[in-house]
């Protein structure tokens, strides 16, 4: 059995345990919640990963995949059904593409969160931080304005990504109202967190 190496408040593991989901592979992994202090990480997760970070992927024959996008790929490539990468070229380079576009926000908010919550007060960068926010909202004018249609269609690895990335700004970001200037945006997240695969790790 696979074993994936986690924190539940992740949005780039949530993002593998959807696509765990949306592939039919629940029952092929489990999961080890680890210590992730950026200063401390577990022991054993950096034997597996050195970089020490989440998520990871332990194979039924020892090896252990890094980062998500790896994972999700390898994921995508047992899963029996429709596949979460698309196979024409110009559909699975856009996939890809809303993908990175996703992770880059995931990225910018989870830089922003450790900022807000490691660093003492005193410390903090406001401009960095402001510069954080700006890609995150830059971000979602693009998933509104541009990539909306792709949201709306059928499920790829973009899509969970960017499902992912708005639950995470749900989660430690309540406070910035994203979905006042983006209603098509807001609309289709509404209904794709219903989703039994976001249904189940809404964290």
């Amino acid at each position: 059995m696979m074993e994936l190496w986690y924190s539940p408040a992740s949005p780039f593991v949530r993002k593998v345990v959807v696509t765990c989901h949306e592939s039919g592979l629940t029952d092929r992994m489990k999961i080890h919640e680890v210590n992730t202090n950026v200063i401390d990480s577990d022991a054993e997760l950096r034997a597996r990963n050195p970089l020490g970070k989440i998520p990871a992927l332990t194979l039924e024959n020892g090896e252990t995949l890094f980062d998500s996008r790896v994972i999700c790929a390898y994921l995508d490539d047992l899963n029996a059904g429709p596949k979460l990468t698309p196979s024409e070229t110009e559909a699975r380079f856009r996939a890809m593409t809303l993908e990175a576009l996703s992770d880059g926000v995931m990225d910018a908010a989870v830089n922003t969160r450790y900022e807000m919550a490691l660093r003492p007060e005193e410390f903090r960068w406001q401009e960095w931080m402001a510069g954080q926010f700006q890609k995150i909202n830059t971000g979602l004018d693009s998933l509104e304005e541009k990539y909306i249609d792709d949201l709306n269609g059928d499920v790829s690895i973009g899509v969970i990504s960017a499902g992912c990335a708005l639950g995470y700004l749900e989660f430690r970001f309540p406070e910035n109202d994203w979905k006042e200037k983006r209603p098509r945006l807001s609309a289709w997240f509404k209904e794709f967190s219903k989703r039994p695969s976001m249904a189940k790790t809404t964290p």
